[in-house]
């Protein structure tokens, strides 16, 4: 595995970006059978979904980012880093979804499901699926993520205030007030 080190970037946004983009409007998924997976989307994470062609079909949850899913026919495994997260509304429901995956693991054909704990400014846990695709459940906020892109203090872009080794994680509401009030303080002075 590779040496990586904890690093502040710098930005390199432009007011024209090369490409016009409008939105990330997909991802894709690859399963092994297309109506398993269809039943474990449908029955255990009460997803939308609609096949759009004899091998694919159309899932999403509660926005209008979609995930394409095509039948492959065979194993592409994920890693547990490229994930999917599942934002539920409580770490009581967290532990209720791990207790009812829990519950189905065999049913479905899961094979993995890990303990719900404290992790990256989250109480969350993983399982995978029965395409090795990884899931994450996890205490969300409302619309997921993007509170940081509202909270300037979130963006560590260029900052020399900030020693990475110190950080657990971006979403680390206490490592971000504390930093918050250092920076008040030093405007102050």
């Amino acid at each position: 595995m590779p040496d990586i080190q904890p690093k502040i970037t710098k930005s390199h946004r432009t007011k024209k970006p090369l490409i016009d983009i409008g939105m990330i409007s997909h991802g894709t998924l690859t399963v092994i059978d297309i109506q398993e997976s269809r039943r474990f989307y449908e029955e255990v994470l009460g997803f939308e979904v609609i096949q759009h062609a004899p091998v694919g079909l159309l899932i999403r949850k509660g926005t209008d980012h979609v995930y394409v899913v095509v039948e492959e026919g065979q194993e592409s495994p994920m890693r547990l880093l490229d994930h999917n997260g599942l934002d539920v509304q409580s770490n009581e429901a967290v532990n209720d979804a791990h207790a009812k995956l829990t519950e189905v693991k065999d049913q479905y054909g899961l094979k993995r499901i890990t303990k719900p704990q404290e992790q990256h400014g989250a109480y969350s846990f993983y399982f995978e699926d029965l395409n090795s695709c990884w899931w994450e459940i996890l205490a969300g906020r409302e619309h997921g993520y993007s509170f940081a892109y509202a909270d300037p203090h979130r963006d560590m872009t260029a900052k020399d205030d900030i020693d990475p080794d110190l950080m657990d994680h971006a979403f680390d509401d206490n490592f971000i007030g504390d930093l918050t009030a250092k920076r008040a303080q030093t405007d102050n002075t």
